[in-house]
């Protein structure tokens, strides 16, 4: 399973557009060199080791011990520690940066975490968050009645699909400046980089049929799918 979502990462990080936004990220934090600046949900530690090649004194913080295991094995200089969101193993005022990218979405209260990070960040300090959408994901077929129902599904256990959405308002409620947000369209033409999301599909009675109907579109070069992701920033 681990291998499996290590995969999908390494499939979307690999995208020229994966890549775009995560520079624009980097570009918002505005990090200095030897500026400490913490990648929140860094996974297998991509973001990391391109920061600390920037010369940012970048560290990674993940709650699970399989990716920081992945991370430490890629990028043995770097460093990582196991940690939650909510609950960040850092001094009050002590990092210039915060980033965190397809992380709050995944977390029971968005808004503990940007707390979280507002204490840690020094005056002056960056806030960059990024995600997708996940009631924004569409993919093109031939029944879009059936199609919006089944991409309903994808929301499904996921514990603030919206979160996204609320980026700003998260960041002005707590008491950030300088809050902005900026919105990007991801295409797919391939089927496979959206896997581990369309798999959610299942999760509706026709779903497997859909995603079947899916796989066939791919075969003939007929795949299309999209999500919004919206990158926010702000200022301590």
């Amino acid at each position: 399973m681990v291998n499996d979502f290590v995969l999908a990462l390494d499939q979307l990080d690999q995208l020229p557009a994966s890549a775009g936004l995560r520079q624009r990220s980097y570009q918002l934090l505005d990090a200095r060199a030897g500026e400490a600046v913490l990648d929140v949900g860094c996974g297998t530690g991509l973001a990391v080791a391109e920061l600390a090649a920037l010369g940012v004194a970048a560290a990674g913080l993940d709650p699970d011990p399989d990716m920081i295991e992945v991370a430490g094995d890629r990028y043995p200089k770097s460093e990582f520690r196991l940690g939650s969101a909510e609950s960040l193993p850092y001094a009050d005022g002590s990092l210039r940066g915060y980033r965190a990218d397809k992380v709050l979405h995944a977390l029971p209260d968005p808004a503990a975490a940007v707390a979280e990070a507002a204490r840690v960040l020094a005056p002056g300090g960056r806030i960059v968050l990024l995600g997708q959408d996940w009631e924004g994901i569409a993919v093109d077929s031939d029944d879009p009645v059936l199609t919006r129902r089944v991409m309903a599904a994808l929301s499904e256990g996921i514990p603030q699909p919206l979160a996204a959405r609320r980026y700003r308002n998260l960041l002005l409620d707590t008491g950030f400046r300088d809050v902005a947000v900026e919105g990007h369209l991801a295409v797919f033409t391939d089927i496979d980089v959206m896997m581990h999301l369309l798999r959610r599909t299942s999760n509706d009675p026709e779903g497997p049929s859909w995603l079947a109907g899916q796989r066939d579109r791919a075969k003939r070069d007929r795949f299309f799918g999209m999500a919004p992701i919206l990158i926010a920033s702000g200022t301590r």
